[in-house]
């Protein structure tokens, strides 16, 4: 049995906006899996086998990417990059989840080829974790001509996501609502472009066609460049059940709109965040945290519930086992705190200035990933991993 006792935490963020801060000073994890927290004098902490001391830094679960565009391994070929994944672990982000395998070069756009790449992608990343990240892969991108037992052998063939709706050649909301419906007869989830086209071949995907086409996550609702008008977006918001998916890569003032309006129409646990890079912008490591603090700031949201659009939230609208202090839940976690000489009088206080907190352990499936971050500007204290 390995078991992974974290203690000294300063305090526990829990992904759960009903109750975004934890009372406790100790988290236990068992086999991978969170199984117990509280304060340590309460909990069996006996026969450890890995024991961090937190040194009162703040717990969080491991922020989730919803949004990005791997190709094979730790490489892309959008900005000739290595270790882009890697490096995103730097940021706190325990989980990657694909909007499409857009980047591929020769990317094929017949159905045996799609399948077949979508297949594939699902798999090398199952059997490659680059730095023990999580990266749901594997999200092909409809074309015309696929009818319902292509998805249903996708699905058979553990295929769980469909790419972008939009940026294949299916463009009218008829067709891509047909197709959506037969993923989700089968467990795929679904992501809508939402905005401008991003790359050639896409185009612009107004808020009539996100409605008429009704995925399960409308994709970079503040555009991936371009966003819609604010009357749109306003619209979308509601009028829609599905996640609405701000990301870095779009357009701020048009995030911070998302945000109000969700907030006025209670929706906020409907708001998650992603990168969408690797793109045209680059590779974002602190992306996530840059969104958490950016919306925190101008959102007028406290910063403990905006940290739970970076995790918790997304992962109740993903269905996953992970970004939630939950029992059974996986053990991926990021400790963090204020950094050094950031103004504020918390790690909470700083983030919600605008300043970006210091990363300074993450931890998935309870094996610790990375110590601190590279990335980040150096946090005021950092845990310690003593055995």
């Amino acid at each position: 049995m390995e078991k992974l006792v974290i203690r000294n935490i300063g305090q526990i963020l829990s992904g759960k906006l009903e109750e975004p801060v934890f009372d406790g000073d100790c988290m236990i994890a068992i086999d991978g899996k969170i199984n117990d927290w509280g304060h340590e004098k309460n909990l069996d902490c006996d026969a450890a086998t890995t024991v961090v001391d937190a040194n009162g830094v703040t717990l969080a679960p491991g922020l989730i990417d919803s949004h990005v565009h791997p190709v094979v391994g730790d490489y892309t070929p959008r900005q000739q990059q290595l270790h882009w994944i890697d490096s995103t672990l730097h940021g706190g982000v325990t989980t990657l989840i694909s909007a499409g395998e857009v980047h591929m070069p020769g990317r094929p756009k017949d159905v045996v080829g799609l399948k077949a790449m979508a297949i594939a992608s699902q798999r090398w990343y199952e059997n490659f974790r680059p730095s023990g990240m999580k990266v749901h892969a594997g999200a092909p991108v409809i074309e015309h001509g696929m009818v319902e037992q292509d998805f249903k052998e996708m699905a058979d063939a553990g295929v769980k996501l469909l790419g972008e709706v939009g940026l294949g050649t299916v463009k009218d909301g008829k067709t891509a609502q047909q197709m959506v419906s037969w993923a989700r007869k089968y467990g795929m989830q679904s992501t809508i472009h939402t905005g401008g086209p991003s790359i050639p071949g896409s185009g612009l995907i107004d808020a009539d066609m996100v409605m008429e086409t009704g995925t399960d996550v409308i994709g970079h609702i503040n555009g991936g460049h371009s966003a819609l008008p604010d009357d749109q977006i306003i619209c979308l918001c509601e009028s829609c059940k599905a996640a609405f998916e701000i990301v870095h890569n779009g357009n701020e003032r048009a995030a911070v709109l998302t945000v109000n309006t969700a907030r006025e129409l209670g929706k906020l646990d409907q708001v998650i965040l992603g990168t969408d890079g690797p793109a045209g912008s680059g590779v974002q490591p602190l992306g996530i945290l840059r969104m958490i603090a950016m919306l925190s700031a101008f959102g007028n949201v406290p910063a403990a519930e905006a940290f739970c659009f970076g995790n918790g939230n997304t992962a109740r609208q993903r269905k996953l086992d992970t970004g939630l202090i939950e029992k059974g839940y996986c053990a991926d976690f990021v400790l963090l705190d204020q950094a050094q000489h950031a103004p504020g009088k918390s790690m909470l206080e700083s983030v919600q200035l605008g300043n970006l907190p210091g990363v300074g352990m993450t931890i998935i499936d309870g094996v610790i990933r990375s110590e601190r971050s590279r990335n980040t500007p150096p946090a005021h204290r950092l845990p310690e991993h003593i055995a």
